[in-house]
């Protein structure tokens, strides 16, 4: 059978179960900040999770509502907008990192460790607009 037109990986599963798959790694990254799956797996979940970062830092109704439908539980996605987004204002792309860990045991699987770029527990949010511009008002005055 001829690989034209498909996209992704298939995981032996049904849609549902592959987006739920995905939904749930991406609700469990975002609430430990780093997760430790198979190696196929993580390459599916980075541009999935990367993609909802990007949202996130837009950060208005829209694209909240957006991340809200991308994820399992409302706590993580309100946890990616109001907490993690505001700390990775310096970047554009490349949030995620996957680390190559030792194969499973069982069934000698790679295994690969998925976790943001920046520690985000010594990252300092950026300063919002509306700090900056009382500062510019200060200083003219």
């Amino acid at each position: 059978m001829h690989r034209h037109g498909y996209k992704g990986r298939k995981f032996h599963r049904k849609t549902d179960q592959r987006t739920a798959l995905i939904k749930g790694l991406a609700d469990s990254l975002i609430k430990y900040e780093s997760i430790k799956t198979s190696y196929f797996k993580a390459k599916e979940l980075v541009p999935y999770v990367e993609k909802l970062i990007t949202k996130s830092k837009i950060g208005d109704l829209h694209n909240r509502r957006q991340v809200i439908a991308k994820l399992q539980t409302l706590a993580s996605a309100n946890k990616l907008v109001d907490e993690i987004a505001p700390k990775l204002t310096k970047r554009n792309s490349g949030y995620l990192r996957i680390t190559k860990l030792e194969n499973r045991r069982g069934d000698n699987a790679l295994m690969a460790q998925v976790s943001f770029v920046d520690d985000l527990s010594t990252v300092k949010p950026k300063e919002t607009s509306v700090k900056s511009e009382t500062k510019a008002e200060a200083e003219i005055k």
